[in-house]
């Protein structure tokens, strides 16, 4: 017989950012944690694959304008869209970087230095690859030399 509690039962163990704060270092990067970031890096390559199918279908959807200025508000939009487009492209190269370091166990430690990256900076960058420290470093290495 199958309760209906099951599913409740799993809500209640679903990792939470707030649960993820929380756990003990000892816990860091565990399974449960690792399917956290992995659902969360998934669904934000759904959603950048989402917004690049929407805006081809609008460039499809070309529109034909006489007006000399209508025409260049358009291109502009279009140039503007295409730019955060291409962000979004070099974006979805690292989602996918980061999903194959989760699945490689590499997931949440630094590149650099192999120490752990921390929960809060990958809950607001779940592609992060360095430390906080060794991403101050390389930033202060580019001001100084460029790319």
């Amino acid at each position: 017989m199958v309760t209906k509690t099951a599913p409740a039962a799993k809500k209640a163990r679903e990792l939470t950012e707030e649960r993820i704060l929380k756990a003990p270092e000892k816990d860091y990067m565990n399974e449960e944690q690792l399917a956290f970031f992995k659902k969360r890096l998934l669904d934000l390559k759904a959603q950048l694959l989402q917004n690049a199918d929407d805006t081809g279908e609008r460039l499809r959807e070309t529109e034909v304008t006489t007006d000399p200025s209508d025409r260049a508000t358009l291109e502009e939009e279009y140039t503007l869209e295409l730019r955060t487009r291409d962000r979004e492209h070099k974006l979805l190269k690292k989602v996918e970087k980061s999903l194959r370091m989760i699945e490689s166990g590499e997931y949440g430690f630094c590149e650099e230095t192999g120490e752990p990256i921390g929960i809060p900076r990958l809950l607001a960058r779940p592609t992060a690859t360095l430390s906080l420290e060794a991403q101050e470093r390389w930033e202060r290495v580019q001001k100084l030399y460029g790319d």
